[in-house]
């Protein structure tokens, strides 16, 4: 407050600028999405500090919870932004939960990041919820693979690991034939799969929508090279930016939120019957999005920290 000549008080605004410390939890510090938050971060004036959660002692007790990373407890923190690679999703899922234990915000939940794991719980919810996805089958190990393929609608169909990630073990089957078999060697390897339609007319280019605190921040179109289905940017795919329209990013809004993912990837393939969602990621990367929209997400994410650390 400020006192005038005449008695008055005057108020005035104040805009306090507080520095944060954050933690990255990121088994690879040279990663582009890593180094880039980092940097947004110390834009901003923040102790930004990178932490290795594969290389973290956790101490779990009522009174005094806490981290040790590199025989030093970890103190101080405000906010925590995980980058949990999907196979130290176990343990990465355990440090989070930690942190969550010492009041510290993390930017993803715990339970979300292992709700988004798990393939076939996440299109279970994603259903429930009311969202359109490629018709999907799952079976235990079904020695009536005709079945299956029926149920799909016949090939060309798409099988998926439910381990896979970045479009590893992902196979298109263009017949019924190949289908057939690739199914009975999968269950022959006792190796879980899920079976879903092939949308055609997606051309084998999806979108990819950035979602940070339920605002979509980017979008980008990506697409397959020639002769391949996936359209994964490190297979060789292309990716320009993409103007959504009100349907998609409304389905990529409501995923989100009902994965409970405060910082989301959502993709999803443009068919005949509107968007159809394919996956919801809770570690999406950077660099295939800035670098298509030119658009300054990793501040957004550091943003949303601010927004919500104590």
């Amino acid at each position: 407050m400020v006192i005038a000549e005449l008695g008055q008080t005057i108020p005035v605004l104040f805009y306090l600028e507080f520095i944060m410390k954050i933690a990255i939890l990121s088994a690879n510090p040279n990663l582009y999405s890593t180094k880039r938050i980092v940097e947004a971060g110390k834009k901003k004036g923040h102790e930004m500090i990178i932490v290795d959660h594969t290389k973290c002692d956790l101490i779990i007790e009522k009174k005094k919870p806490s981290v040790f990373y590199k025989g030093a407890e970890i103190q101080g923190l405000d906010g925590v932004i995980p980058r949990i690679g999907a196979s130290v999703t176990f343990f990465g899922t355990a440090v989070v939960r930690q942190f969550e234990m010492m009041k510290v915000f993390t930017a993803t939940e715990s339970q979300a990041l292992v709700r988004s794991r798990d393939k076939l719980r996440s299109l279970q919810i994603l259903a429930r919820a009311g969202l359109d996805l490629p018709k999907t089958v799952f079976s235990n190990y079904s020695k009536n693979v005709s079945n299956v393929v029926d149920k799909v609608g016949g090939a060309p169909l798409v099988i998926k690991l439910l381990e896979g990630t970045q479009g590893i073990g992902v196979v298109l089957a263009d017949n019924r034939n190949s289908a057939e078999s690739i199914l009975e060697a999968f269950n022959g390897l006792q190796a879980r799969v899920i079976v879903q339609e092939f949308i055609k007319e997606a051309k084998g280019a999806d979108l990819r929508v950035f979602i940070v605190d339920g605002v979509v921040v980017g979008a980008m179109k990506r697409q397959g090279k020639e002769g391949e289905f996936r359209s994964n940017l490190h297979r060789g795919g292309s990716a320009e930016i993409v103007e959504l329209t009100d349907e998609e990013e409304n389905a990529a809004l409501k995923a989100a939120r009902v994965m409970g993912l405060g910082i989301a990837g959502v993709d999803m393939l443009q068919s005949a019957r509107g968007p159809l969602i394919l996956e919801v990621n809770s570690s999406p990367g950077l660099e295939g999005i800035e670098n298509a929209t030119g658009k300054d997400i990793a501040t957004q994410i550091i943003k949303y920290v601010e927004r919500n650390a104590d």
